[in-house]
């Protein structure tokens, strides 16, 4: 939810360039946008106009990218910042809402789920995601050439698991999925978005209630009997595991097969040789970097960052998409390269707001992704590439279908 402000702007200070709105038209589904790039190599902390009249900081070099997100003097806190896509101020974060908090409180809901997410924990997972895997490869076949990769196999792989290891009935995917869309939209209605908050917390609290009555084996149970939180608190927890444990993980599920399949020779590589799959999922999660605007940040002081000095209150945000596509850091970095080593990608942040499924994530890539490869020796798109949908309209990139055939 959010409520329209004012807010004083800063004048522009110096720099060559007018500030402009941030750059989000890509001209390849695969690449960040071109003007990114060139920001990225003339002026990679660069400043940017904000729909709310004031202007912000836009960064697009890596080592800056984590030098502003390990940096405990900028903020996540939403109602800091600007949104440099409306001039709406975000409300502070609701209760659990951990991911826009800074510590102690973002410490005090981390550490509640920092054990259910161990690497350890992880790995017990993987023969579930297997089955889960193989069963919707089945259901992929059977719908028959042309079939949608997205709706069929990318979105319910990491819904069906996040459901489990929450504890949220699979069957109820249709109702939050559909919510979701409203909520990741890049340009929200006030209205839209915010009836389909307070849908999915009606639900929540249902299933809060019912979980305190009777416990069950999942995360959701274990911090019902586990801990001291309040009803909203596990709302907002659960609110924000439900919706990023499904979203990333399907859209890169469904850009990690688009890019394979236009990239013929990394494709056969792959296929070749199924040990590669690790370094295959890491070099894709760099190469796409879904996050389609980036990560925002506030300062809590002044900053002197590249020269620069950032003052108390301006809102830097990070282009994950330009970072890791920086050549400084991963050389001719606008490729797919499946053999590169992307170590040091920020495809899941840095610093203490670092994804916390990172793990699961890349299991149910790492699983999927060779499932696809050994199930279809064939696939292939069903669509030249300039008909695939891609959602240049969500805060999640990535494709809205994916028909393939086989």
């Amino acid at each position: 939810m959010t409520t329209e402000t004012t807010r004083e702007s800063h004048p522009a200070r110096d720099t060559a360039d007018e500030p402009r709105p941030i750059p989000l038209t890509r001209s390849c589904p695969f690449a960040p946008p071109a003007e990114l790039t060139a920001l990225r190599e003339r002026e990679p902390l660069s400043r940017i106009a904000n729909p709310d009249g004031t202007t912000g900081w836009l960064v697009t070099d890596h080592a800056l990218a984590r030098k502003v997100l390990g940096d405990p003097r900028f903020s996540a806190r939403q109602e800091l910042m600007s949104s440099p896509l409306t001039a709406r101020r975000a409300e502070p974060a609701m209760p659990g809402g951990f991911l826009f908090m800074d510590p102690p409180q973002h410490t005090r809901y981390r550490k509640l789920l920092t054990g259910q997410f161990t690497v350890r924990r992880m790995r017990r997972l993987e023969a579930r995601v297997e089955e889960v895997t193989e069963r919707q490869l089945s259901l992929l076949r059977a719908q028959g050439k042309g079939a949608d990769l997205v709706e069929h196999f990318a979105l319910p792989v990491p819904s069906l698991m996040i459901c489990e290891l929450l504890g949220v009935p699979y069957e109820d995917h249709e109702f939050f999925q559909s919510r979701a869309v409203a909520i990741f939209r890049l340009v929200q209605d006030p209205e839209e978005s915010g009836a389909a908050y307070a849908a999915l917390r009606t639900y929540l609290l249902d299933l809060v209630r019912r979980r305190r009555g009777e416990p069950a084996d999942d995360i959701l149970s274990d911090l019902v009997t586990g801990s001291d939180l309040t009803d909203d608190e596990l709302i907002g927890m659960a609110l924000l595991l439900l919706l990023a444990g499904h979203e990333t993980t399907a859209n890169m599920l469904a850009m990690a097969t688009f890019a394979l399949l236009s990239h013929p020779g990394q494709l056969t590589l792959l296929r070749e040789d199924p040990s590669l799959i690790g370094g295959a999922v890491e070099e894709l999660l760099r190469y796409l970097s879904i996050m389609h605007v980036g990560l925002p940040r506030a300062a809590l002081e002044d900053v002197e960052l590249a020269d620069r000095v950032i003052a108390q209150g301006d809102t830097v945000t990070v282009s994950v998409a330009a970072a890791n596509h920086d050549p400084r850091k991963f050389g001719p970095a606008d490729g797919l390269d499946i053999t590169r080593s992307a170590t040091g990608h920020v495809a899941f942040g840095h610093g203490i707001h670092q994804c916390l499924g990172q793990q699961l994530a890349r299991i149910e890539m790492r699983i999927g992704i060779n499932g696809l490869l050994r199930e279809f020796p064939g696939l292939r798109l069903d669509v030249p590439v300039c008909e695939v949908p891609v959602r240049s309209d969500m805060g999640v990139f990535g494709v809205h279908r994916l028909p393939v055939t086989w």
